[in-house]
């Protein structure tokens, strides 16, 4: 949602801070706030004031008409205050038909004034600018301000100043008060401007002669702005309407929805209600909400939500487990139903959000049979059928009861099943998978077999409507569009419709993506490989490219607008298509404007776009080619239809394609406020296209727009045939309101109710059935009417050429297979959560393992003991590094020197890592394991060495000796001893050292030694390994692993080291080369 209801005091709040106005504006954030909690005292010392002056008391939890109501406490003290609020504060009261607790008041100071000095003023946001409306008398009695006060319309991208507003709206205002006013006035406006409001209201406004008092005030704002105005306005609390709670459940899903880039909403409206749902999609949430209340279940509607913009499994998981808690906390005497719909996704993979589902059923299974819950799924879209085979799967194994429906039953029949109106059939198997896609032998014959169906179709020349500049005709089988952003996925989608409707040329031309450089982009233009340009700059890519003239604009809300702005620079652009949800109202309202100039036809924001069957679609409109092929959108039909929202024109070209010969051409408007453009535009091209024999609109709850069709109708503007459905009927019978899951779907006045709407398009001439359930009845009548009398002659069916299937879907579907290139045991980054060797990173850093245990999960896929780990940190600490004179050090100074990057630099020590430097743990531990085990006593060990001609590895150190001792050593050895269980192997190699340690001092056991021995002693002993495993890390070289770690740590530090000196490039002295060159021979 859009325009959010804020509290009084934080509309106050920013009125007071960010006014700027010549008029005085008094007693700024001069107010305090009580709840049941509120100390008194506290609150008096915060407020001194409270103490002295005389108050005014309200509740503060967006109450209408509070005055009225007898929810105001005028001119009393303090005390008095506190006797007002007894009866009051935590106790429930009625307003309309909403019941709720008050507790959240207001205090202000009362400000004594006359009946002369209030004023009513009120700034609200249309689609051609924001009007401002003003009235001479304020108060409580203000009556009817839409007929009584003076009205100013400043229309988009206009400038208010106070001359305008003294001739517009204060002339029935006293003299001495204009000046002032009209100061006040252009100040809120500018305000209102600056900081997205979308609504406000101050009633009354006192003006005395000591300044401006805003006594009562109500505000929305527009929260989509919150990326613009976070600095000023903070962290804003959005209280829910009067006689609803503020769950926290509620504010769990809101959180998870502004940290997706999918769609998720939870409204609580009866948490005690037996009807539950779980719906997928905004227009889809509302039609079922629809259909059960029609069913007489309003009363035991549980919840409104949605779930859409394919959220990840962890998602859907998430908001699925939040309904299931909620539905298991109180049983129900009748049992309860969970409703899991939706209409036909376009993109969503429906089998893996399904599989949250499914994982959170599984969860829940015990408390859902406890409360005998029955669950009802209908779900249509890309790889609907294995997610209804696998929510079929868990009722079988989980004993719940779960009945599955796919395309083929209508999607709100499962309503009338889950309340008991209808019976529930018998299903055969849904198929296992997708359609078959692959390339037909006779792709030839079918191609020209098409393309002759639909030349009707291949219009060249656009029409214009006498009504505008723009075009009747959108799209053609000529049309070329460019893509705003790197989204291959529909691209490919937009590339296979084409192939299929027989089109002689792909339909994208070109890609614009600004955060790369200039390249080409593959795709797959039937079973042939293809490249589309991807242009950095839009400006070289219309150059490039002029006979393009759609562009569909993938950009994030907060590019959005900058980019469609640019895009409208070019003139031969006609036609954009915004997908992008969330953009600010200001913005869009700036874009329609700015399009109206230029005769350019706006589809969106907010939508899926829209779709020529045998031409043209857009993006992801229409879903993937299994519902591209089941709804016959490869051909052209005779029904045009237009809809808000884009699963459910997904769910109108299913309905359509069942009842009549199919979709002459669909637009999804999008759900915002303001669409760029509007039901009528739609229409009315309709009603110019010869093509179109009669018309499909899926209205909405808010706004007007659907009164213009009924207008059009009634003066001939339209004569075809009109059937209509406003969605959202649900909404009058709620006791509070409720937001749905478009922007727009919000009745402000009673003509913006769908039902309302719905009998002015019936008494205006539409075909209105009466609930969307029964609207393809509805459609099939009219369209049965018209082929009885002739004005439609279906077409003859003609087969599509098949499409190759992408190989990655294939794989999704199961119906291949294929060797992995790859293998790994230790990570996986694939889900919601990072996992080391299958323990989730949030539990890694719980048991604080450290990095010793992480290596330990990413090395030996075990969880090693504390002792363990503390041991693989030490060895990493005591062989960080040994000084700059050693090879690697050395070698990383000279490369650093050098001039060269760190990856470089540090990779020129490791380098030198071997046998001869670094490398001896792995040979070390080798060596002494296997003396050890074939039972030698270390005598016999080191003479059979020398015997053999061999160092011992990890025997031996330049500088250090028995006399000397090397304190790495010292460290290690008293912690093996103190904390490993057995340390053989390391005692062995002690008894080793005695013996060359006898013959020369420096044949110590030195450190790589040291640890070679005693980790071959922590994989033999510390209980999580087989000899053979323990054996294995040792051979596969896991062991030098911990030297060339913790060296590096080393290395990187004299590199950091040696450009922090700044030291130049490094040339060894010639004194200390020794040059041995041959003797002069001569002949």
């Amino acid at each position: 949602m859009s325009a959010k209801a804020i509290s009084e005091q934080t509309g106050k709040e920013f009125l007071y801070k960010f006014i700027f106005s010549s008029a005085a504006v008094q007693n700024r954030f001069r107010y305090a706030n009580v709840t049941p909690e509120t100390n008194f005292d506290k609150l008096t010392q915060e407020h001194p004031w409270l103490l002295t002056e005389r108050l005014v008391v309200k509740p503060d939890q967006l109450i209408k008409r509070r005055g009225k109501l007898g929810l105001v406490g005028v001119n009393l003290d303090l005390n008095g205050v506190k006797n007002w609020l007894k009866p009051r504060l935590n106790k429930e009261a009625t307003v309309g038909k909403a019941k709720g607790i008050l507790k959240n008041f207001l205090i202000e100071p009362f400000v004594p004034h006359k009946q002369e000095e209030e004023f009513y003023v009120c700034i609200y946001a249309a689609r051609e600018g924001d009007y401002i409306l003003f009235h001479h008398e304020g108060g409580v009695d203000v009556g009817d301000v839409d007929a009584k006060a003076q009205k100013l319309l400043i229309r988009v991208d206009e400038k208010i100043d106070e001359d305008q507003v003294k001739k517009a709206l204060l002339t029935k205002a006293p003299n001495d008060k204009r000046a002032v006013l009209a100061s006040f006035i252009v100040g809120l406006f500018n305000l209102y401007e600056e900081l997205f409001f979308t609504y406000l209201e101050i009633n009354p406004l006192v003006v005395t002669k000591d300044g401006v008092y805003v006594l009562d005030m109500a505000a929305k704002i527009d929260a989509t702005a919150d990326y613009i105005c976070k600095a000023k306005w903070g962290d804003v609390e959005f209280p829910p309407p009067f006689g609803r709670e503020a769950y926290p459940e509620e504010a769990y899903i809101a959180d998870l929805d502004a940290k997706s880039g999918a769609s998720l909403k939870l409204t609580l409206l009866n948490p005690r209600g037996r009807i539950w749902t779980m719906v997928a999609g905004g227009g889809a949430s509302v039609v079922y909400s629809d259909t059960i209340c029609d069913l007489g279940g309003v009363n035991e509607l549980a919840n409104y939500g949605e779930y859409s913009g394919a959220p990840s499994e962890q998602q859907t998981y998430d908001y699925a487990k939040t309904i299931l808690s909620l539905m298991t906390r109180e049983k129900h005497p009748d049992g309860k139903v969970l409703i899991i719909g939706g209409s036909i996704a376009n993109f969503t993979n429906v089998a893996a959000t399904f599989k949250g589902i499914v994982r959170a059923i599984k969860d829940y299974q015990e408390p859902l049979k406890e409360h005998e819950v029955t669950i009802f799924v209908r779900r249509g879209g890309p790889n609907y059928q294995e997610g209804l085979r696998v929510m079929g799967e868990v009722g079988k194994t989980t004993g719940i009861p779960i009945h599955v429906f796919g395309t083929e039953t209508h999607m709100t029949a499962i309503v009338g099943m889950a309340l008991g109106h209808k019976p529930i059939p018998i299903q055969p198997p849904v198929a296992a998978h997708t359609a078959n896609f692959l390339l037909n032998s006779n792709t030839t014959s079918v191609r020209r077999a098409i393309q002759e169906s639909c030349c009707t179709l291949s219009v060249t020349v656009c029409a214009l409507s006498p009504q505008s500049s723009k075009s009747t005709v959108l799209f053609t089988k000529q049309t070329k569009a460019m893509v705003w952003g790197m989204q291959t996925r529909a691209v490919q989608g937009m590339l296979d419709f084409d192939y299929v409707c027989s089109r002689e040329e792909p339909s994208v031309s070109a890609m614009i993506y600004p955060f790369t450089g200039d390249h080409k982009q593959k795709f797959y233009w039937g079973h042939k490989e293809i490249l589309i340009p991807v242009y950095k700059n839009m400006g070289d890519a219309m150059k490039k490219h002029p006979d393009v003239d759609v562009l569909i604009s993938f950009a994030s809300l907060r590019s959005a607008f900058e980019s469609t702005m640019e895009t409208m620079e070019y003139p031969q652009i006609q036609t954009i298509a915004i997908i992008a949800e969330g953009i600010p109202e200001a913005h869009t309202r700036k874009i329609i404007k700015a399009a109206d100039e230029k005769g350019i036809t706006i589809i969106g924001p907010a939508t899926v776009g829209g779709i020529k069957p045998g031409c043209f679609k857009i993006g992801n409109t229409g879903g993937m080619l299994d519902n591209i092929l089941a709804s016959k959108l490869y051909r052209s039909g005779s029904v045009a239809y237009v809809s808000r929202s884009g699963g459910m024109s997904n769910e109108l070209n299913n309905i359509i394609s069942r009842t009549t010969d199919g979709v002459f051409e669909g637009v999804a408007i999008g759900g915002d406020r303001y669409p760029g453009s509007v039901f009528t535009d739609h229409v009315l091209r309709y009603q110019d296209t010869p093509g179109v024999k009669m018309i499909v609109v899926l209205g909405e709850i808010g706004g007007t727009e659907e009164y213009k069709i009924c207008e059009a109708i009634k003066q001939g503007r339209v004569t075809k045939p009109v059937v209509c459905w406003c969605i959202g009927t649900c909404a009058t019978m709620f006791s509070s309101e409720v937001q749905f899951g478009h922007a727009g779907a919000c009745a402000n006045q009673a003509s913006e109710t769908a039902v309302a709407k719905n009998k002015a398009l019936k008494e205006a001439g539409a075909f209105v059935p009466k609930s969307f359930d029964e609207l393809g009845d509805i459609i099939k009548n009219v369209y049965d009417d018209l082929v009885a009398k002739g004005v439609i002659q279906p077409a003859e069916e003609v087969p599509p050429p098949t499409v190759p299937m992408d190989y990655s879907w294939a794989r999704e579907l199961g119906l291949i297979r294929k060797p992995a290139s790859f293998m790994t045991s230790i990570c996986d980054e694939r889900g919601q959560e990072l996992l080391y060797a299958g323990m989730p990173i949030t539990e890694v850093f719980k048991t604080e393992m450290g990095l010793g245990g992480t290596l330990g999960l990413l090395w030996f896929q075990r969880r090693l003991p504390r002792y363990a780990c503390q041991f693989i940190e030490m060895c990493l600490m005591v062989t960080a590094d040994h000084g700059p004179a050693v090879s690697g050090a050395h070698n990383t100074i000279v490369c650093a020197r050098a001039g060269k990057d760190l990856i470089s630099s540090l990779t020129s020590g490791l380098l030198t890592i071997g046998d001869r430097f670094g490398g001896a743990l792995d040979a070390a531990a080798k060596q002494f394991s296997k003396a050890f085990d074939s039972g030698m006593l270390p005598m016999e060990f080191v003479n059979k060495m020398k015997k053999d001609g061999k160092l011992i590895m990890g025997i031996g150190h330049r500088v250090k000796s028995i006399n000397n001792p090397d304190m790495r050593v010292q460290i290690l050895k008293d912690f093996v001893k103190q904390n490993f269980p057995s340390c053989q192997l390391l005692d062995y190699a002690l008894e080793v050292e005695k013996i060359t340690t006898s013959k020369k001092p420096n044949l110590i056991l030195n450190v790589d030694g040291f640890i070679g021995v005693a980790f071959v002693d922590l994989l033999r002993t510390c209980g999580g390994f087989t000899r053979d495993e323990a054996d294995e890390f040792v051979d596969i070289g896991a062991l030098n692993g911990i030297f060339v770690l913790g060296r590096s740590m080393g290395f990187i530090g004299h590199y950091l080291d040696q450009k922090r000196l700044k030291q130049g490039l490094y040339r060894h002295p010639w004194d200390d080369i020794s040059y041995v060159l041959p003797e002069h021979m001569s002949m």
